[in-house]
């Protein structure tokens, strides 16, 4: 059919994590993310996690009350062995640490910093000091690995959805089986309750689903005969038949899951430059504690203290590791992901949550975008009885697969159809046939001039698709079909316009007419029409010739695909976005919804808010506590609060992104 209506086709360090790893028997790995992987929450070996803090730290309290509130002088002979034998569950696994990575030719590393201050405070009989700094380095990482727990349960309670079981209909009956091992085109039964364990059309008349374990949305959702439905979605009503349209491993769960998983892996320049500033800070504090020790003995001469000096640098090793920043940045990025995931927002990495903050262009497809994509008779104007126009026009229009005449077969309803005979496309107007011994002729204008039928001519001026029907060289009237805005289109390019995007554009390959009528509506600041796939993409980089604009396009089709590829940041609509659109962008909407572009942005800049206020409290606290110490005015015990009480608070903090509400 022809109709010309132009409608368009953390954690940075290995501290962080592989000490989790040896608590449990792993092997050795620097790879944050497969630290990631151990999750302790609920599980019945999370208590021998926490048991050597627990033991160390009851043998703490046990000792400091014999030797300070008791002052039993028995304890004084046994002393030095019982804060050893306290120190040992907590320090074993850092020292075991220590020898990896010297035996990895790595020698300044957080391990090493703790392990010297703690071995020097024993070599100066500040046994208690030792064991607590020791202790409270030991807490500080298990609270980390429970926030780095928490966040990716989070995630997982959102995605990890996936049906355990298929029903698959073989040889006349239901077989359960893995949904690995269905095959395409395979039908599948789905009772009510169950999950849709693959993408698949739906076969039954209808039925409503949870959709918020891939959109975050809790409104059910109906879907009827034809609608395609995706793994993971709850089915609410009633026993269903759904015909599988995807293999396992490509369905949108899937493709979801691994999104999230390797989101960790790009990380964002915050992140990388603190691993890089990590690596350098670390031997130049060991070089600088080391100084603190040794230079005092030519300035001082006979007055120099060795063990006053070198209590000193011990106390200045304890501060300024850099505990507080290398756990809480990733977390802090780690929690913004989660939280956008909570909200059907997916990123691809921790760097296009920075970006984002940084737009100031926003560049909209229409159709599947901004619109539902969906055409729908919005009026029938007809000469002739209605019914009578709707089932003659449906009748030629019954066997074509175009969008528009699926709208108008959609539009008849039940509506008893004559099949039309001799049906011929008449090409870039329409179709001819033949209806009950009537001549019937249906599609645009252009169709009714080529065979001198008389018509209204105010009807060349409407901008909305329109077909018209002429019988037997009468001109007998026309539907008017047009495309919906979505609800929350005209809130979606508000809210841009209030995060500080000070340009929403909208390309499409619409009539430029159509355009104009959409952007108006919607309050768009510049559109351009009757763009052809490479026009969208020179369009673009005309825009993004002014170096200043941060630009991000969002579409959701195959042809937005080199567009949402060039672009800055690369937004696709994932519900009913195209496969190929989902794979090239950077940011995944769930919903289908434009508004939560602008939640995205408000994400980002909640996320490096709290990355930045980590940053800043970290480096205050430490600068001021590092001053001092090397002045003798901090002890062990400041130098605790101003390492793991200050991660601690980082932490803590962290968190905070996914609590907030967006």
């Amino acid at each position: 059919m022809s109709h010309t209506h132009d409608k368009e086709d953390s954690c940075c360090s290995s501290k962080a994590h592989s000490e989790a790893q040896h608590h449990h028997g792993h092997d050795h790995s620097h790879g944050e993310d497969d630290a990631h992987d151990h999750d302790h929450g609920g599980d019945p070996s999370a208590f021998q996690t926490y048991l050597p803090a627990i033991v160390t730290l009851v043998m703490l309290l046990i000792g400091i009350a014999f030797d300070q509130l008791f002052k039993v002088h028995a304890f004084q002979i046994i002393r030095p062995y019982w804060y050893i034998l306290a120190y040992l569950p907590v320090g074993i696994p850092v020292l075991r640490e220590v020898w990896g990575t010297f035996k990895a030719k790595d020698f300044f590393t957080e391990f090493s910093l703790m392990s010297i201050a703690t071995i020097g405070a024993f070599a100066i009989g500040e046994y208690p000091e030792g064991v607590t700094v020791m202790l409270f380095y030991t807490i500080g990482e298990l609270f980390q690995m429970a926030a780095v727990n928490r966040a990716k349960r989070n995630i997982s309670a959102l995605l990890d959805v996936r049906a355990a079981v298929a029903h698959v209909l073989r040889n006349g009956k239901y077989e359960t089986t893995d949904p690995e091992k269905v095959e395409i085109e395979e039908i599948i039964q789905i009772k009510a309750g169950e999950k849709v364990p693959l993408d698949g059309v739906l076969q039954s008349e209808k039925s409503s689903f949870n959709t918020a374990a891939l959109t975050g949305e809790s409104k059910p959702k109906t879907f009827y005969t034809g609608e395609t439905v995706l793994a993971g979605m709850l089915n609410l009503d009633q026993v269903i038949e759904v015909k599988v349209s995807k293999a396992f491993a490509d369905s949108a769960l899937s493709r979801i899951l691994k999104m999230v998983q390797n989101a960790t892996a790009r990380k964002a320049k915050t992140e990388l430059f603190i691993r890089k500033f990590a690596k350098v800070y670390t031997p130049i504090v060991f070089f600088l504690a080391l100084a603190l020790v040794t230079i005092p003995v030519l300035i001082l001469g006979s007055e120099y203290h060795f063990q006053t000096w070198l209590y000193r640098s011990l106390v200045f090793l304890v501060i300024s590791c850099p505990c507080a920043l290398v756990i809480s940045i990733p977390l802090g990025y780690f929690g913004g992901i989660g939280a956008a995931s909570a909200n059907g927002i997916l990123f691809k990495g921790s760097n296009f949550l920075d970006l984002i903050t940084k737009l100031n262009t926003v560049v909209m497809d229409k159709t599947g975008t901004l619109t539902k994509g969906v055409f729908k008779v919005q009026k029938v104007a007809s000469k002739i009885d209605e019914t009578q126009f709707m089932q003659l026009l449906t009748a030629v229009e019954a066997k074509s697969t175009h969008p528009i005449a699926k709208a108008i077969v959609a539009h008849a309803g039940k509506l008893e159809i004559h099949p039309a005979e001799n049906i011929t496309e008449i090409p870039g107007m329409g179709l001819k046939g033949m209806v009950k011994g009537k001549e019937i002729l249906a599609g645009n204008v252009k169709l009714l001039a080529k065979f001198n039928i008389d018509f209204d001519r105010e009807i060349a001026t409407i901008e909305e698709s329109i077909v018209v029907l002429a019988v037997d060289k009468i001109y007998a009237g026309y539907v008017l079909i047009a495309d919906e805005i979505k609800e929350d289109a005209a809130e979606a390019v508000k809210q841009l316009h209030k995060s500080g995007i000070g340009q929403v554009v909208m390309l499409s390959g619409d009539k430029t007419s159509i355009v104009k009528k959409v952007a108006t509506t919607l309050g768009i600041d510049s559109y351009f029409g009757d763009l052809l796939p490479e026009d969208k993409v020179a369009k673009l980089e005309e825009i993004k010739k002014d170096k200043d604009r941060v630009v991000a396009f969002v579409g959701d089709g195959i042809n937005d695909t080199p567009v949402l590829a060039i672009s800055d940041i690369g937004i696709a609509m994932g519900a009913m976005g195209s496969d190929a659109a989902i794979e090239t962008a950077d940011v995944v909407i769930q919903t289908d919804q434009p508004s939560k572009i602008a939640t995205a942005i408000k994400i980002g800049k909640a996320t490096k808010n709290v990355v930045l206020q980590n940053i800043i409290l970290a480096f205050a606290v430490k600068a001021l506590v590092l001053i001092l110490g090397a002045g003798g005015v901090a002890t062990m015990w400041e130098a605790v609060f101003a390492d793991v009480g200050v991660a601690l608070l980082a932490i803590l903090n962290a968190v905070r992104i996914q609590k907030m509400k967006f």
